[in-house]
């Protein structure tokens, strides 16, 4: 994997910064696997026309790939057909055939390569790419794609380069550190996979101009106080006057600095300690 800087022949490729996966094979440049992908249709941050998520718009076409979360096939064998690119998320993703004919895709941890072997299940070997219960995973793993409930799928650690790591087991949990540094408790029953997600020079890629991000479906973000009074409460005044009250608000007039806005959650009696 090496980070590209683009030649310099207009203002836009002077800072873009591009990723060159080595992790990518030849296969995965090509289509995706068509039993395994849709389109993703219907206009992105509107609802009924009108808008409900500012900033948002449809992007550049692309076909939505079904990612296994669950790894349903539980002791069934598969191989590591492909690691593709997913336009969807930060990480590759990897193209698994499995012994009963069946196809999946799953996130592409580091070290997993084109026909590798991998398993799901109890009796799984400790190896990348494997998943199996926290409670048959060893403490000082790293692990990837954890559930929250088990049996409902992976929806922690995810994103191209994270990975969590075991720190105890106690009953029915395990402390588990999140990559935030937050420490969480997990329950045992939970399945994760072994290793780190891929992709990991993903933080390190400049957009370099403007029309990538309309690309990626992000519209522009105009400042509060460059607006008028009556479409923001920092706009209006002569000049650069400020935001003329004691605090930042959103644009329907709810502080933003110094109050909580984070819904509390049925798994915040989980955390043992939060991220600094």
């Amino acid at each position: 994997m090496a980070l590209i800087r683009r030649k310099p022949t207009s203002p836009g490729r002077r800072a873009q910064v591009y990723i060159k996966s080595d992790e990518v094979s030849s296969r995965g440049a090509s289509k995706p696997e068509k039993s395994l992908s849709r389109g993703k249709g219907g206009p992105v941050g509107r609802a009924k026309g009108k808008v409900s998520t500012r900033h948002r718009q449809q992007g550049a076409k692309k076909l939505f790939r079904a990612i296994d979360f669950k790894r349903k096939n539980v002791g069934v064998n598969g191989i590591v057909i492909a690691i593709e690119y997913d336009p969807n998320r930060s990480a590759n993703i990897a193209l698994i055939y499995y012994k009963d004919g069946s196809k999946a895709y799953i996130l592409a941890p580091i070290g997993l390569k084109v026909g590798q072997s991998i398993v799901a299940g109890d009796d799984a070997p400790i190896r990348v790419g494997n998943a199996l219960k926290i409670a048959k995973i060893p403490e000082g793993t790293i692990i990837h794609n954890i559930e929250i409930i088990p049996g409902k799928g992976a929806q922690m650690v995810r994103s191209a380069g994270v990975g969590a790591t075991i720190l105890s087991k106690e009953d029915k949990f395990a402390n588990i550190k999140m990559p935030s540094g937050e420490v969480r408790r997990v329950f045992v029953e939970s399945v994760a996979t072994i290793g780190q997600v891929g992709n990991i020079e993903h933080k390190n890629r400049k957009i370099g101009k403007a029309g990538r991000n309309r690309h990626l479906g992000k519209r522009p973000n105009v400042r509060g106080v460059a607006m008028a009074p009556n479409a923001h409460p920092h706009g209006g005044g002569e000049g650069r006057s400020g935001i003329g009250m004691p605090s930042p608000k959103s644009p329907w007039g709810k502080k933003t600095l110094g109050k909580k806005t984070r819904r509390r959650t049925h798994t915040d009696k989980f955390i043992v300690k939060r991220s600094k």
